[in-house]
């Protein structure tokens, strides 16, 4: 498997290509994608990271995310990632892109041009134990009382990106 990441430019255009880790120890601007996945009650499944993550190891987030691979397209990743994580997939359709920058204790740092996608399915997870700890169906206005309360046990892409999120696909009657 090629461990290699799309470094891209402001605006989400693919300049070159880096080592993954290497790319997470100098910060370098690259392409994600993060997946939200909502049952047909309007909740939306979470996703604990596994504890031994490279970095945000235990902590809760969105039903998954990761990196397109080289020459992949991003949504073709979202739904490889999906079936590698969770055991299941389903329709996903593209919402939004933003980007953010995020240092971790470990040195490492996140600064990720990162594609939001949303999908509906009623389909029982079947997670990887090496990625994913745990998993959780949640009410979203529940979920944002709890990341106010509890702002530490979510990944700081999910902190940013949920309300939007919420807004522009729940909001809209679609989850």
């Amino acid at each position: 498997m090629n461990d290699g990441i799309v470094i891209v430019d402001k605006n989400g255009q693919g300049i070159g290509t880096m080592e993954k880790m290497a790319a997470h120890r100098v910060g370098a601007l690259h392409r994600a994608f993060s997946v939200f996945v909502f049952n047909s009650r309007g909740q939306l499944l979470l996703q604990q990271r596994a504890l031994d993550k490279y970095h945000s190891g235990g902590l809760w987030t969105n039903t998954c995310c990761s990196h397109p691979r080289l020459g992949e397209l991003t949504l073709d990743a979202a739904h490889r990632r999906l079936q590698e994580e969770m055991g299941f997939d389903c329709e996903l359709k593209e919402l939004f892109q933003f980007s953010y920058r995020h240092e971790f204790e470990n040195g490492l740092i996140e600064h990720e041009y990162d594609h939001v996608f949303v999908g509906m399915s009623d389909e029982m997870p079947r997670p990887d134990a090496a990625e994913v700890a745990g998993f959780r169906y949640m009410e979203t206005d529940l979920l944002i009382l709890e990341l106010l309360k509890q702002p530490d046990d979510y990944t700081a892409w999910f902190k940013i990106c949920l309300e939007q999120v919420v807004e522009m696909y729940c909001s809209a009657g679609q989850g």
